[in-house]
């Protein structure tokens, strides 16, 4: 039992769950965190961050017969040869789509904090009231004011470059400086505004040292090359990841014991005493089961995963899943809907380009339904585009030698992309749960997953092709083409909601704490936690919440409130 014994336990050690280690550790309680998947340290094990493509097998391509047995994952834009080592495959870790649906994953220490997008804007005012203005879900138990000082916080210790821009639908944050837009993204820019009053546009913000501070440098960590190849690990530590950062951060306080190989079967509600008292864990490798205790449990194996761990943690108790009464856990679970692409041509400004591969387009926040309902459709969308110049802008039929070389040397004309990353409603008919029949290897049942779009997503989509047209039009764009992926729910890797927080226990399963109603001293602060979605990339509210919840955590368990 003394072994086994900690204050706090956390399942899952990516972008959450670092820094819900980070914050015990460095607030004195002995904190294990607990990886399904193989260890991975920072540097040590990248071992294609400074890889060239002659250096990989096929040229950095994943071999076909790969793609036939993993579609799944094949469909991913970072799954290449130089990153396959950081993804599941399907073959491995199999699910069952009741609906289409592409579950991305990555398990070893660190999860998908080393593959990440590293895009970060904070939820504004707006965000947090519209489940309660708008009617859809249920109202949010906490609000813009109750998080600010979260997102500085960890903006901070993160490192986010990004420009204070004033604009209340994208809040300003604690920034390093930011990236620049391009000569031709300058022009787009200054044409939407002019043509736009109820528009902003802004360059990207994301989790990258553009200019290191003090303690970033202690950290190890050191200036962003805009190389664009993060996903592989940073051998720079320029871009935020729990292994370059938090883990470090927890294990300097000597507070910390991190268990890799370590699948969570399911949390142990003890009937006699009333309370959670630890996790069961079945080892990888060895297939052993064995069980943890501690004060509090923090869930944070990422959104669907940690709806399973819940609804595999049953009891006399809790029968249908843990702190389910309500019946609704692993319902209303929510994405953000990336279908919408559209490409364009722009002409002149051929004497300019620009330097560097920079790990961020520019921006538009959300102008829909902002305030109050307007449209035929729930909420909205952000826009983001990014103009370059690439292919060959050099004469056709150049015999090979010196000439063929000098025109192969001139880019070619510039080109505009522009994506849609849209708010879904989170509907009782979306929903994950186990399966009966079917378990993986470790024992655990394999997860149903029925997600899908419905008839608000495709006037999203539709407007959104209106309007990026009709802005790209104004702007001088021309040869417009717009293009729906159809791709299958969860691509976007933004999937959240099943344990949702909430004022009723009869409708959400948290608490404004993160904390849940039936359970005090268990705690879910990852994309599983999410009333609904925003427009925004999620990490930095994930990451606000956890730092939050742990602070209200900590103090709980000093008042005695939790043991």
């Amino acid at each position: 039992m003394a072994d086994h014994s900690f204050d706090a336990i956390v399942i899952g050690s990516g972008i959450s769950g670092g820094w819900a280690a980070k914050e015990f550790c460095e607030k004195g309680l002995k904190t294990l965190v607990l990886e399904r998947g193989r260890n991975v340290e920072h540097l040590k094990d990248y071992p294609t961050m400074s890889s060239a493509p002659w250096d990989m097998p096929h040229r950095n391509k994943m071999p076909l017969i790969d793609k036939l047995e993993n579609p799944v994952v094949n469909r991913c834009y970072a799954y290449q040869e130089d990153t396959e080592h950081f993804f599941v495959k399907d073959t491995e870790h199999p699910y069952i789509q009741k609906k289409p649906f592409d579950w991305v994953r990555g398990y070893q220490v660190g999860g998908k904090s080393l593959l990440w997008a590293r895009q970060t804007q904070r939820w504004s005012k707006y965000d947090f009231e519209a489940p309660g203005r708008d009617g859809f879900a249920v109202d949010w138990p906490i609000r813009y004011e109750d998080i600010a000082p979260w997102y500085s916080y960890v903006e901070k210790f993160v490192g986010i470059s990004g420009n204070k821009d004033g604009v209340e639908t994208l809040p300003d944050g604690e920034f390093l400086p930011p990236w620049e837009m391009n000569c031709v993204e300058k022009v787009i820019r200054d044409r939407i505004l002019e043509s736009y009053k109820d528009r902003y546009v802004m360059i990207g913000r994301c989790a990258h040292l553009t200019e290191p501070q003090p303690h970033h440098l202690q950290q190890g960590r050191g200036k962003c090359m805009a190389r664009n190849q993060c996903q592989r690990g940073c051998p720079f530590g320029a871009y935020f990841s729990s292994n370059s950062s938090t883990l470090p951060a927890a294990a300097a306080t000597g507070n910390l014991t991190i268990r890799p190989d370590s699948i969570v079967h399911s949390i142990i509600f003890d009937d006699d005493k009333g309370k959670v008292t630890g996790v069961r864990v079945i080892d990888r490798v060895t297939k052993e089961p064995t069980e943890y205790f501690a004060k509090v449990v923090f869930v944070n194996a990422s959104a669907l995963n940690s709806n399973l761990i819940l609804l595999n943690s049953t009891s006399k108790r809790f029968p249908n899943g843990l702190g389910n009464d309500s019946g609704i856990l692993g319902k209303f679970v929510a994405f953000h809907n990336y279908r919408g692409n559209i490409f364009a041509s722009f002409d002149g400004y051929e004497d300019k380009y620009y330097f560097g591969r920079r790990p961020c387009a520019v921006m538009m926040p959300n102008f829909r339904n902002v305030k109050k309902q307007e449209m035929e459709f729930l909420r909205g969308y952000m826009t983001f585009y990014s103009a370059g110049r690439g292919g060959w802008g050099g004469k056709p039929n150049v015999p090979f030698g010196k000439d063929f070389k000098e025109q192969n040397s001139l880019p070619g004309p510039w080109h505009v992309f522009m994506m849609m990353q849209g708010e879904t409603i989170p509907k009782e008919s979306n929903y994950v749960s186990l399966s009966s029949e079917k378990t993986d290897e470790w024992g655990m049942p394999l997860l149903n997953v029925n997600v899908d779009y419905d008839e608000n997503d495709e006037k999203v989509i539709q407007d959104f092709f209106d309007q990026g047209t009709e802005m790209l039009e104004k702007a001088g764009c021309y040869n417009i083409r717009k293009t729906d992926t159809k791709q299958a729910p969860g691509l976007d890797i933004h999937e959240m909601g099943g344990i949702r927080m909430g004022r009723d226990p009869k409708t959400s399963l948290l608490n404004g704490w993160n904390q849940m109603h039936l359970c005090p001293n268990v705690f879910v602060t990852d994309g599983a936690c999410m009333t609904s979605t925003g427009s925004q990339n999620p990490s930095i509210t994930y990451m606000a919440l956890t730092a939050r919840a742990v602070d209200y955590a900590v103090k709980e368990m000093k008042k005695g409130n939790l043991r």
